[in-house]
């Protein structure tokens, strides 16, 4: 893991400071509600339904067991004792008091965290795939480079008031575990002749009002060309991204009004003009990956009884997935289970999975996009006794990429942005699907539930994607099917009328029991409905529930 310097702490314990004089004057009356709200949120403060939200950033998506361990604390002094974890790999708090905040952030700052770019028009958290560093199907690790942008992006002065928020993600896998096409900026990296890696730089991409998939827009880009190119995209978006509405003003909406060529044409002229001095940022990216060795670990001496041994069974095969070490094991705790919030996690949970990573994960962990977490450094041999100690913490859900495993943004319960609930939906379809022979019998199912347009809960990319709209006042949900934000992009086709909200869970099990009846051979859920059509599940939804 990287390890801030006294630079990374300077810029951080300054923030703190300057944030709580901006607290302070706006208590005594010295800033108006209009001169305070931009300056709490380049911290990350919303101010939602009922009280003040802060979301912290998890550099892509890592954190050490010591910050966890921080965060739990955090929990029960400033929260409610939990937090949720978010598809941008933040955490967010929900019921904070304003005055609080600044020792709030003083606490993070002592663990090297804080909350800065997590909000506003600026280059927010650099997004990662969770498996970085240890997937089996890597070319190359892909988190130095992601820690280069996050010191680059971090108060760059160029960039702090763009047209609209700007999000990257970074990849080095073969897979595609970090929705690269649905990025303002996504990264894969490639290996090119003789090792070396370069980039595939993708554009455009994005969810929200307006879903695009992104396009490539330069192939196996240099190593040494890669942040003079970002900085030449951001300086032409800069200049020409609309500033006169605000859901018009994404890159995605630049790029579509000139087009891919001529978009690429003036990013090149841009690139061409920037001054030829970034080779020197090599050494920094190989400071920077002095960080990231795979860490020495022993295995456990400890051993399991045999009581665990049929749940065991069915959870390896599901929640564990290839290291690069055939040794070792990546480990998935998925947050889903029933009475949860998709990506809650309680102080006590917090302490329990910090103590497990430390004891078997070398003291780190991962933050999916999908709200789950991930122990990288597990020894296959402590594979067992882990389960157990998950089982008895309540986190051992054998349900990762099963219909269970679903993504959704807090809703209506919490934003002020929301037209519906979430939260209670996502409960309610994980009672009906709890049943393990049933989510076995149906197999890979994602379904990402958003309580309003902004697509936080990435319905538009999910198999099944439910969004939450309002209509005459009443909750109610729009249906779509057959999306995917990985391997084979897409964008959901819209099913047909909302439904009511109590017609939701009935909706997607007669989708699902007509899968299973119409499937061919082991085809998936996503298969299915890409050959039979949608036209085929939209007659078996509206048939019973229109």
């Amino acid at each position: 893991m990287y390890r801030y310097d006294d630079i990374d702490r300077d810029v951080v314990d300054a923030r703190v400071a300057q944030f709580r004089d901006q607290v302070t004057r706006y208590r005594n009356g010295q800033l108006t509600d209009e001169e305070f709200t931009p300056l709490r949120l380049q911290n990350g403060l919303y101010l939602q339904r009922h009280a003040y939200m802060l979301r912290i950033a998890i550099p892509y998506g890592t954190l050490s067991s010591h910050q966890l361990r921080q965060l739990a604390v955090i929990a029960d002094r400033y929260d409610r004792g939990y937090g949720h974890f978010t598809t941008r790999q933040n955490i967010q708090f929900n019921w904070l008091e304003l005055d609080q905040v600044p020792d709030l952030l003083a606490d993070l700052a002592r663990v090297d965290m804080h909350a800065m770019q997590t909000s506003g028009n600026c280059v927010r958290n650099i997004t990662c795939d969770a498996f970085a560093g240890v997937a089996a199907d890597e070319v190359a690790d892909p988190r130095p480079l992601a820690e280069l942008l996050r010191q680059w992006s971090t108060l760059h002065p160029e960039f702090a008031f763009l047209p609209r928020k700007f999000k990257i993600a970074v990849s080095g896998s073969t897979a595609d575990r970090a929705a690269l096409y649905f990025h303002d900026i996504g990264i894969r990296l490639v290996k090119q002749d003789h090792d070396d890696i370069g980039y595939d730089i993708i554009v455009g991409g994005g969810q929200g009002r307006t879903p695009v998939i992104g396009q490539l827009l330069r192939a196996a880009l240099p190593a040494e060309h890669l942040l003079p190119y970002i900085d030449a995209i951001l300086r032409i978006y800069n200049l020409h991204g609309r500033r006169d509405n605000k859901y018009k003003a994404r890159i995605k909406i630049l790029l579509k009004a000139l087009g891919l060529d001529v978009f690429r044409a003036q990013i090149e002229t841009e690139f061409a003009r920037m001054p030829n001095d970034y080779p020197h940022l090599l050494k920094g990216l190989a400071r920077i990956e002095q960080h990231f060795a795979l860490p020495e670990t022993q295995p456990s001496a400890r051993r399991i009884g045999i009581h665990v041994h049929d749940r065991y069974t069915r959870w390896r095969p599901r929640n564990v997935r290839a290291h690069k070490n055939p040794s070792r094991a990546i480990v998935v705790v998925t947050l889903k289970s029933p009475g949860r919030a998709p990506g809650d996690a309680s102080a006590t949970e917090m302490r329990a999975i910090a103590a497990l990573a430390e004891q078997y994960s070398a003291g780190e962990l991962r933050i999916t996009h999908e709200q789950n977490l991930v122990l990288p450094h597990v020894h296959a041999s402590d594979l067992p006794v882990l389960f157990q100690a998950l089982d008895e913490a309540g986190l051992s859900a054998a349900n990762l990429g099963l219909i269970s495993d679903m993504i959704a943004c807090p809703g209506l319960d919490y934003c002020s942005l929301a037209n519906a609930r979430s939260i209670p939906l996502a409960k309610d379809l994980t009672d009906r699907f709890n049943d393990a022979g049933v989510a076995d019998a149906i197999g890979p199912l994602s379904i990402k539930i958003s309580g309003c347009m902004n697509a936080c809960g990435h319905h538009h990319v999910g198999h099944i994607g439910i969004l939450g709209v309002e209509k005459s006042g009443r909750e109610m949900y729009q249906l779509t099917l057959a999306g995917e934000p990985s391997v084979a992009p897409a964008i959901g086709e819209r099913l047909g009328p909302a439904i009511e909200a109590d017609a939701v869970v009935d909706a997607v099990e007669s989708m699902t029991r007509h899968y299973q009846k119409i499937r061919q051979d082991d085809e998936t859920f996503l298969e299915t409905v890409r050959r039979a059509g949608v036209a085929s599940f939209r007659e078996v939804v509206y048939g019973s529930h229109r």
